[in-house]
């Protein structure tokens, strides 16, 4: 019983402790977010459309003084839905002198213990106004869908952007990381039906353990069993040496 009580504490203890981690996981999220949305370009990015041209992705180098990163806006799991679209923010520092022309934002899905092993080639999102000057920074929407037959699971996904400076072509990856892939409309379906039955568990698991408890204190405070008195019979041979002693005399007074 002790053994079961302690398994159930431990677990409620680790419900306890995974939002906590949950926190500390997203904190790299949040200072990515503050870098993305610090100061975007002003006016239009002048988005040409979606494959308008063969970039050539993964035959350019990066080029020096350009950095990146990349948020999953209100998305900070990573969860893909297989069909639906999901966004993507790029966002890119100049910290150079010359100033950078954005060509286009693509990316691809891998397995994720071989990046050769190639599953889908995204989007290709293409710009045609798109300029970051020194020392600015700006913040690019990509937005990306996986086939909705691609079977739930974990995925490595590679996101590049392409840019030009001085009219020669470079590329930098803003993400390389792993997305997990679920159904398309199921994940609410799954996630509440594993809340409910965890908290119905964890009911059981502690009406257990207070009926355990219950039966190990009612054991200790048991009642002892009640003994009758009743009239018992004095057997006259067993006072035989006791006649003319003080004791008899005593008693004879006490009948009188």
């Amino acid at each position: 019983m002790a053994i079961r009580s302690f398994r159930v504490f431990f677990f409620a203890l680790l419900l306890l402790v995974s939002p906590i981690l949950q926190v500390a996981r997203c904190q790299s999220e949040a200072e990515a977010e503050a870098d993305v949305t610090e100061a975007a370009e002003g006016g239009e990015l002048g988005v040409v459309g979606e494959d308008v041209q063969d970039f050539g992705f993964g035959n350019f180098d990066s080029a020096l003084g350009v950095e990146t990163v990349s948020l999953f806006p209100k998305n900070s799991a990573k969860l893909v839905q297989a069909g639906e679209e999901t966004e993507l923010l790029v966002g890119m520092e100049n910290v150079g002198e010359s100033p950078v022309n954005v060509i286009a934002v693509t990316a691809s899905v891998h397995l994720p213990f071989d990046h050769r092993m190639l599953v889908q080639n995204l989007t290709s999102l293409a710009f045609n106004n798109a300029t970051v000057p020194p020392s600015k920074q700006a913040t690019f929407p990509y937005t990306f869908a996986v086939s909705k037959y691609l079977q739930p699971g974990t995925f490595d996904l590679v996101g590049i952007i392409v840019y030009e400076i001085n009219q020669h072509p470079y590329q930098s990856t803003f993400y390389n990381g792993t997305i997990e892939v679920v159904e398309a409309g199921g994940f609410l379906g799954v996630e509440s039906i594993f809340l409910v039955t965890l908290g119905i568990a964890l009911l059981v698991l502690f009406g257990l353990w207070l009926q355990g408890q219950f039966q190990r204190i009612s054991k200790k405070t048991k009642r002892a069993p009640k003994v009758e008195v009743g009239t018992t019979t004095r057997d006259a041979s067993l006072d035989e040496w006791l006649q003319g002693t003080a004791y008899t005399q005593s008693a004879s007074n006490k009948k009188k």
